[in-house]
């Protein structure tokens, strides 16, 4: 009897041990960028991570020939008077938002720069599952 005990505790471990997925994201660099351009510009997000949290991120887009729309003076005039808001303002508040919640689907949406929302969210999504499992290749997203 003590011999099946002994037995079925053994394979309870492996399987148990072999169960648990680990959620923590393991330290480094992690990229995801849009598959495609909108509007002229390709959002892209950088994230580091540091004792399996986020430390530091990078949110913004980059036209084909790399210029990035935070920068773009002319851009930020126009949308600001369309949409109240504008790249270099709404990228710092969704990085801002994700350090703080560490969770993409806690992040709260920006008026006047939904849709820029929304792919902050699917690339951010992406950039923890590539930190969960520690790869570091570029991811690009949908």
């Amino acid at each position: 009897m003590r011999k099946y005990i002994c037995l079925l505790l053994f394979f309870l471990v492996l399987f148990l041990g072999g169960c648990g997925r680990n959620d923590k994201m393991k330290d480094g660099f992690y990229t995801a960028e849009m598959s495609d351009y909108s509007h002229g510009w390709k959002e892209y997000l950088c994230i580091m991570v540091k004792d399996g949290i986020i430390v530091y991120a990078e949110f913004n887009a980059k036209n084909q020939s790399g210029y990035i729309k935070a920068w773009d003076n002319a851009y930020m005039q126009n949308m600001v008077s369309v949409s109240g808001t504008y790249p270099n303002e709404y990228t710092r508040n969704y990085v801002a938002q994700l350090i703080e919640v560490q969770n993409p689907k806690n992040i709260d949406a920006i008026s006047g720069a939904s849709n820029s929302g929304s792919n902050f969210i699917k690339l951010a999504t992406a950039v923890i599952n590539q930190a969960i499992e520690g790869d570091a290749a570029t991811i690009v997203v949908k």
